[in-house]
């Protein structure tokens, strides 16, 4: 079997909010899809050692932000690659209060749904919510929705161990041109690419980065890196 058929299946990136006891966490997934229109009804599926599962099945209400292309790596590696257990991943981020309680990510939004939990599947590690949905809105009309092979292929982001879609692999790089591996979250530095959000250059040795310089996906230190060989 190729595990890399799995990458073929159309996703997007969203981000998934929720509550517990007055308190609100998020999370990034892939994995969110309608199943009828009328009702109108989405199906979200979510790893269940995270925080917004525990805050799903909690409350019984989610919401869901459809981020755009333009949404910048460290605003997915926050929701994506650190812990609500940690930090407060919502403080500093653009949001608004959805009808169910739940904040709303607006922040490189292209639109939200938010849904009430009807009924729920355990799927071995993860837990499948399926979800009326009770109110949605467009955000930018104009905006492009990031699809999972963009962030893959345009971002070069990748997916977190927790991810329905995680495969382990280990990334071959040239000897003339070695790349860097982030060992927090997976994030590969290729030389070639650099990295221009975070104001390196395409041609950039990774031993030439300045020191301040950090993970665009999850924040990590330049020390966290590990050299890939051939």
């Amino acid at each position: 079997m190729n595990p890399k058929a799995f990458y073929k299946i159309s996703y997007g990136i969203y981000i998934i909010t929720s509550k517990k006891d007055g308190k609100f966490n998020g999370q990034i997934a892939n994995t969110v899809f309608q199943t009828t229109a009328e009702p109108a009804m989405i199906a979200v599926c979510l790893n269940k050692q995270n925080l917004t599962h525990e805050f799903v099945q909690a409350s019984k209400v989610l919401a869901a932000s459809v981020l755009s292309t333009e949404a910048p790596m460290d605003l997915i590696g926050r929701f994506g690659f650190k812990s609500g257990r940690d930090i407060n991943k919502l403080e500093g981020i653009s949001s608004t209060m959805g009808v169910t309680g739940v904040p709303i990510v607006t922040d490189f939004a292209v639109a939200y749904l938010e849904a009430e939990v009807v009924a729920t599947m355990s799927a071995d590690t993860h837990t499948l919510f399926l979800a009326k949905v009770v109110n949605a809105e467009i955000l930018d009309e104009k905006a492009e929705p990031m699809t999972y092979a963009f962030y893959h292929q345009v971002k070069r982001g990748t997916a977190p161990k927790t991810a329905p879609t995680y495969i382990k692999e280990e990334p071959k790089a040239k000897a003339s041109a070695p790349k860097w591996r982030c060992t927090v979250c997976g994030y590969i530095y290729d030389p070639a690419v650099g990295d221009p959000d975070g104001g390196i250059q395409p041609g950039t040795a990774f031993e030439d980065i300045p020191d301040s310089w950090v993970c665009p996906v999850c924040g990590a230190i330049k020390s966290d890196f590990e050299k890939l060989t051939t």
